[in-house]
């Protein structure tokens, strides 16, 4: 049930809050340039003149355990689909990546996907979707990475409140901007702060 960001969770984003992305530059930053660009103050995927031909994802250098990820974005185009991965890391030889992902678009919006084990985890039935996000426009996910509990709230809704119970799954990882390959479309990522958490 999609539960309102009370205010204590809401106070979380203090003044330690770390920003990500600098508005102007891909330091910190590593991935296909070809497939991402800069474009007001905005990390942009994909292309709305030409298909996605493959997953695409901008990735952190660092790796990070315990977090709370804040960042607004939009997708643009016919039935888009991207994602932000978490706690997730490249596999060797390959465009994709393993770890969880906080989805977007299509039937996923506020849902938790594994792209290591390429399933759906948990999140909100495609019925109550609809009433959670903007389409077109701006939306909100904070992401609540700690000890083996992930969190999702979109748009101040909590979707997710996933406890993992196989414990050989890896809790760190780098945070990835994914855009997903298919008809032209484009996902638009800004404002992307990081708070450490304790363990």
């Amino acid at each position: 049930t999609a539960t309102a960001l009370s205010a204590a969770e809401k106070d979380v984003a203090g003044p330690s809050t770390t920003p990500l992305f600098d508005g102007k530059s891909f330091e910190g930053w590593e991935g296909n340039l070809d497939a991402f660009r800069i474009e007001d103050d905005a990390i942009v995927g994909g292309s709305l003149k030409a298909p996605v031909p493959q997953n695409e994802y901008l990735c952190t250098k660092r790796e990070y355990v315990n977090f709370e990820l804040r960042l607004k974005f939009k997708v643009l185009g016919k039935n888009p689909n991207a994602g932000i991965q978490v706690r997730s890391e490249r596999v060797p030889g390959s465009n994709e990546m393993v770890g969880y992902q906080a989805d977007i678009g299509q039937a996923y919006w506020g849902c938790l996907y594994d792209e290591r084990r390429h399933k759906l985890l948990t999140g909100p039935p495609a019925r109550e979707q609809a009433k959670l996000y903007n389409k077109d426009d701006c939306n909100e996910y904070v992401i609540r990475c700690q000890g083996r509990r992930v969190q999702l709230w979109l748009n101040g809704k909590r979707t997710v409140d996933y406890l993992e119970p196989d414990r050989t799954i890896p809790q760190k990882g780098v945070i990835g901007l994914q855009i997903h390959s298919g008809p032209p479309s484009e996902s638009w990522y800004k404002e992307i702060t990081i708070k450490t958490l304790p363990r």
